[in-house]
């Protein structure tokens, strides 16, 4: 879909994987056991990082994969080819989640294309360091939660007439949400509401067979963080405090969300899983 007037987000995030030295890994480890077969997926973000290593995964356990972009045409070209490599269909749908009108646009085109939705992953999600509260603009704080809450509301609400029996929400929450961060102040406080959401949206939708769980991963190799604003000294020991001392990578998450798309998760609901590293947290 072209870009248009209601393109609300207009900063470079989430940028380019293409443009990153060390690339992030993305592939799937293992060969495809047929979890997914003929299920169709909507990735949000689905273009690079996480999204991307989701997409490649879903395809190969035999999903046809909507995903979802903002601005990286050259990313997101990319992981059609690899979700088509896989034998799957794909098709990129260029929206700004954080509008409503976009959102019921992501699913039209899904439901024209592949007929069905049985996965929604809320992977989408932007981020802006500010040390000092004060720093936090007005403009900066709607934003981020536009893009990273209103987003999955608005795509949950577009979606939900097309979620049958079976189907499965999965939300991209964060480590942030339960150790906080100093510097993310507007990105942690939108995880934690995306973590209650998930949990309240389990509770709404349990009753009608939907299945409605979460991902909060730790420091992830992606394109957010060299492009979100981290310094060149905190990119450099980017992941060491964690327990492994490294940072983790798009295809050691995708697993999480796997799991919790298939069958092999069916007794779980309102649940967060948590590939961080080994760092110890609360529920």
């Amino acid at each position: 879909m072209p870009a248009t007037q209601e393109m609300i987000h207009e900063d470079p995030l989430p940028g380019h994987e293409s443009a990153l030295e060390r690339k992030p890994e993305w592939q799937p480890r293992y060969p495809g056991s047929g979890r997914l077969n003929d299920k169709v997926a909507i990735v949000t973000g689905g273009d690079s990082g996480i999204g991307r290593a989701v997409a490649a995964l879903y395809a190969r356990e035999g999903a046809d994969v909507a995903i979802v972009y903002l601005l990286e045409d050259d990313d997101a070209k990319e992981t059609c080819r690899i979700v088509e490599s896989e034998g799957r269909r794909a098709i990129a749908i260029k929206a700004d989640v954080g509008s409503r009108k976009m959102c019921e646009r992501i699913v039209e085109q899904t439901m024209e294309a592949f007929g069905r939705i049985d996965i929604l992953v809320n992977n989408a999600g932007e981020q802006h360091p500010d040390p000092e509260i004060t720093d936090i603009t007005e403009e900066q704080l709607r934003r981020t939660f536009q893009t990273n809450i209103f987003g999955m509301f608005f795509l949950v609400q577009a979606a939900r007439p097309h979620l049958e029996k079976g189907a499965a929400i999965i939300n991209c929450t964060s480590v942030t949400m339960y150790k906080g961060s100093q510097a993310l102040l507007d990105y942690s406080s939108t995880k934690g509401a995306i973590t209650a959401f998930t949990r309240s949206l389990s509770e709404n939708l349990i009753g009608e067979g939907i299945r409605v769980n979460a991902v909060a991963p730790g420091p992830i190799w992606t394109p957010l963080n060299p492009c979100g604003g981290a310094s060149k000294e905190k990119l450099a020991h980017f992941g060491e405090g964690t327990p492994m001392g490294r940072p983790g990578e798009p295809n050691e998450v995708a697993p999480s969300f796997l799991f919790l798309a298939c069958e092999d998760a069916s007794y779980m609901s309102g649940q967060v899983l948590h590939p961080n590293g080994g760092v110890v947290i609360g529920s």
